[in-house]
């Protein structure tokens, strides 16, 4: 697992800069991103993959302690899918 001060760092290291720069541009990414979805814009970064807004429906679940029938709630979920570029180097 990679944490955010490593990411920061590796960033640092890869585009020759600061760890204050980098760290400023890493929060300053995530913070588009987040303010973006949240208006249910999609983000689609080509080579590297789309982050999308999902509306699941409400529907029916079960409890896995107790076994009765439950309703669960319509919400929003973020989805991610890789690009084809990302895709390949994970191979």
């Amino acid at each position: 697992k990679m944490n955010k001060a490593e990411l920061v760092s590796a960033i640092a290291s890869e585009a020759n800069l600061t760890k204050v720069d980098s760290k400023k541009a890493l929060e300053a990414f995530m913070k588009v991103v987040k303010d973006a979805l949240k208006k249910k814009n999609d983000i689609v970064l080509v080579g590297f993959g789309a982050f999308k807004v999902k509306k699941l429906a409400a529907r029916n679940g079960k409890n896995p302690r107790t076994g009765k029938t439950m309703k669960i709630s319509a919400k929003n979920v973020v989805r991610f899918k890789a690009g084809a570029e990302l895709a390949k180097k994970v191979k």
